[in-house]
C-alpha cells in the first residue's frame, strides 16, 4: 500500500482501465463542496483505499475507487471549460491540464465500460451530447461543477491548491481475483450489476452466448431475470436466497455442480429452467388445463408460489410428474391462495409444501 495525493497519481499513470461490470452510476466526489469546508487549504483529506491492478508500468486497472477518479477527471474538464478562451496564459494551461491528467496519446487516459466511454469521450472532447446523455449522473456531475466554479468564482489556482490535500491510499489487488475482489468490496452498493459479474464469470468458461439467450429470452429485462434466478435458487438452497449474494450463489452452485457435469450440460439446465420459469411467468403452455390453472394462480396473487411451481413443472417437463398430478398440486395451491386472501393467518406455505411434496411421493 502507497499513501499518495490523488491529483499526482492522476498525472503518473499513462493508461487507468476499467472492469467491464464496474459502474459510473454511484455518487460521485463533490471535491467543490470539500474546498468550502476548508477555505485556507489546512487540512488533508483521505479519500480512503483505491484498489487497482497493475499490469504494465503506469498501465492500471481500477477494481475499485472509479468514482473517485472520475469525479476528478470531471472537475478537472470543468476548470478547463470555464478557462477557454479567456487568455492565452489560461489556453496554455489548459492544453497543460489535458495533457498530464485527462489525455494520453490522444485518448481519455480513463477508459470506462463501453456504455459509460461514449459520453466521456464526448464530454472531454467537446461533442454535442443528446438529451438522454445530458441526464446521466457523469453530465450532471460535470454541470454542478462548472456552474459552482462559475457562480463562486472560484480561481483555478485555489482548486488546484485544494486538490493537492487529497489522499488515497493505493493498494494493489496482487494475485486475487478481480472479479471477486470487486464483488466483496461492493455487494452491499445497490447498484452494483451482479449480472454483468455472472456474465463476465461465464465469459471465462466460454459460456458468453448461452447467458445471452437466457437474456434474450427475457427481452434483457433484468428485473425478470433477476425474479427467475432468485426462485431458481430457492429452489436449489432450500429457501435460502439473499438478493445482494446473487453472483455469490450462482458461483457457487456452478462450481459445485461441476464436480457432476461439464460446463455446457449445467448452463443447458439453467437454460431449460430459465425457459420454463418464462412459461410460468407469461402463462405460455400447450396444455389448456395447465394454462387456467396458472392464471387462477396468478389472479390470486400467487407470484410467491412461483419457485415451487418451477421445482414442479421442471419435474413435469423431465417426465416425473404426470399432468393429472400437476393439475392436482396447482389445483391445491390455488385453494390455498383464495383462503390466504380471506384469511390472514391462513397455514404459511411453506407448511404447505411440505404436504405437497408428501402427496407427490405417494403417486
Amino acid at each position: 500500500m502507497e499513501i499518495v495525493n490523488l491529483l499526482a497519481f492522476l498525472n503518473k499513470v499513462q493508461l487507468l482501465n476499467t472492469l467491464d461490470y464496474a459502474t459510473c452510476d454511484n455518487e460521485r466526489v463533490n471535491f467543490l463542496g470539500l474546498m468550502n469546508c476548508d477555505e485556507q487549504f489546512i487540512q488533508s483529506f483521505n479519500l480512503g483505499v483505491i484498489y487497482v491492478s497493475q499490469k504494465t508500468l503506469g498501465q492500471f486497472t481500477i477494481v475499485d475507487g472509479l468514482n473517485r477518479i472520475l469525479s476528478l477527471s470531471l472537475l478537472l474538464h470543468a476548470i478547463c471549460e470555464c478557462y477557454k478562451k479567456t487568455t492565452e496564459k489560461n489556453d496554455i494551461a489548459i492544453r497543460t491540464i489535458r495533457t498530464q491528467y485527462l489525455l494520453s496519446d490522444k485518448k481519455t487516459k480513463l477508459r470506462l465500460p463501453s456504455e459509460y466511454q461514449k459520453i466521456y469521450d464526448k464530454i472531454i472532447f467537446g461533442e454535442r451530447l443528446s438529451g438522454r446523455e445530458k441526464e446521466t449522473p457523469m453530465f450532471v456531475m460535470l454541470h454542478k461543477f462548472w456552474t459552482q466554479i462559475k457562480e463562486e468564482n472560484l480561481q483555478a489556482s485555489d482548486i488546484f491548491k485544494m486538490l493537492k490535500k487529497f489522499q488515497v491510499i493505493i493498494s494493489d489487488s496482487g494475485n486475487v481475483n478481480l472479479r471477486d475482489l470487486y464483488f466483496t468490496l461492493n455487494k452491499d452498493k445497490r447498484d452494483v450489476n451482479q449480472l454483468l459479474l455472472i456474465e463476465n464469470f461465464l465469459k471465462d468458461y466460454n459460456l458468453k452466448k448461452d447467458w445471452e439467450d437466457i437474456k434474450h429470452l427475457y427481452k434483457n429485462s433484468d428485473s425478470d431475470l433477476k425474479l427467475f434466478l432468485k426462485d431458481f435458487f430457492i429452489t436449489k438452497l432450500n429457501n435460502t436466497y439473499d438478493e445482494k449474494y446473487l453472483y455469490y450463489y450462482f458461483i457457487n452452485y456452478f462450481s459445485t455442480m461441476l464436480s457432476y457435469m461439464s460446463e455446457s450440460v449445467m448452463m443447458s439446465k439453467i437454460k431449460y429452467s430459465a425457459a420454463y420459469y418464462n412459461d410460468i411467468m407469461n402463462v405460455n403452455f400447450t396444455s389448456d388445463a395447465i394454462k387456467k390453472a396458472i392464471i387462477q394462480i396468478k389472479i390470486h396473487g400467487g407470484e410467491d408460489t412461483f419457485a415451487y411451481l418451477l421445482s414442479i413443472y421442471e419435474d413435469y417437463k423431465e417426465g416425473n410428474l404426470t399432468e393429472a398430478t400437476l393439475l392436482e398440486i396447482l389445483s391445491t395451491i390455488d385453494e390455498y391462495l383464495r383462503n390466504r386472501q380471506k384469511n390472514a393467518n391462513n397455514v404459511e406455505f411453506n407448511d404447505l409444501i411440505k404436504y405437497l411434496n408428501a402427496f407427490i411421493t405417494c403417486k
